[in-house]
């Protein structure tokens, strides 16, 4: 990052604040780390933290991605752009549809066209496990910003620009996520359960961090990497948060899951394990999968192959749920 300008769209988020405490601490020489984002309050509040004065690098530029003329301003002189910006909420979306659509697909469009017109030479778009086999709007409208990104390497031109697509699960501690609701609700006495049966993937904010951060150096252009993290069960982080608490069971909410999937069976055709991460390859991209793998120092995996919340063989216990909620209560 020596001498180079970043930006990260939805910079206030979790996982921004998380990113940009890595920079700074990390990147001494970055030029300008330019946070977007559309909510003042939430940049006002993050000055208090990450203060422009201390870091003279720092930017806060508000903006919507939905706005591609405050994109091109914002994108003038910019090396790398971290996408982070989406609506997430998954009832919201559901009914709210059009209003994800603007943001989580057109903006992305936005952001891609920006890019390309400052000259960028590298974009890593944050993606999650429900762009695998959507059955909801956010899933949707994110497996749709998925494929303009990595197909965005195909119309790129001469231009010396790599794109790659992290996509992960639920974010240990992040906004709206089950723990800090579990937390909340822990002194009510009830914690409501969806359904005993439902798993989801787990990663840290560090994690999540170290993954954009190796695909920044390691992207080819065009992949989708997943990354191997464990599962948990609704149940256990019920159990390791509030063991005494009554567990009504409420019902799912609208477009959600059991389980969540990263890589579905029909991906496993274009799959490449490269050790901690796989990497899905674009269908239509002009690499082969077993050039792919013998650069990457990869094997593609078997046929058929899909990495299930509900399947996957490694689980948190509730020991090891209790350790990870101590830990983000310690530093928060």
């Amino acid at each position: 990052m020596s001498g180079k300008s970043l930006l990260i769209t939805g910079g206030t988020g979790s996982f921004g604040r998380a990113f940009v405490a890595r920079i700074l601490e990390t990147q001494p020489d970055i030029r300008r780390l330019i946070i977007f984002s559309r909510d003042e309050l939430k940049q006002f509040e993050m000055q208090q933290v990450f203060n422009p004065t201390e870091h003279r690098c720092l930017r806060y530029f508000i903006g919507d991605v939905r706005d591609p003329e405050r994109l091109a301003r914002a994108f003038e002189g910019v090396d790398v752009v971290i996408h982070a910006a989406a609506l997430k909420q998954v009832p919201a979306a559901e009914h709210n549809p059009f209003e994800c659509i603007k943001t989580n697909v057109l903006g992305a469009n936005n952001v891609i066209e920006a890019a390309f017109n400052a000259r960028v030479s590298r974009i890593v778009a944050l993606s999650t496990d429900k762009a695998a086999a959507p059955i909801n709007l956010y899933g949707a409208t994110k497996l749709c910003s998925d494929k303009l990104f990595t197909a965005a390497m195909n119309i790129r031109g001469a231009r010396d620009l790599k794109i790659s697509v992290v996509r992960y699960g639920n974010v240990m501690g992040s906004r709206g996520s089950v723990i800090p609701f579990f937390l909340a609700q822990k002194a009510s006495g009830r914690l409501p359960i969806t359904d005993t049966a439902m798993t989801r993937f787990n990663i840290s904010l560090r994690e999540g961090v170290d993954m954009v951060l190796w695909a920044l150096k390691n992207a080819e252009g065009g992949e989708i990497f997943v990354p191997k993290i464990p599962s948990y069960r609704i149940t256990d982080v019920a159990e390791a948060i509030g063991p005494d608490c009554e567990k009504p069971i409420v019902g799912i909410r609208p477009g959600e899951k059991i389980h969540e999937e990263m890589i579905t069976a029909s991906d496993s055709y274009n799959t490449v394990d490269l050790g901690k991460y796989f990497a899905i390859l674009p269908s239509a991209g002009d690499v082969s999968l077993d050039d792919y793998s013998a650069k990457m120092g990869g094997k593609a995996v078997e046929p058929g192959y899909a990495y299930n919340s509900g399947t996957n063989p490694d689980f948190l216990t509730v020991e090891e749920l209790r350790d990870l909620v101590a830990a983000y209560q310690a530093e928060n």
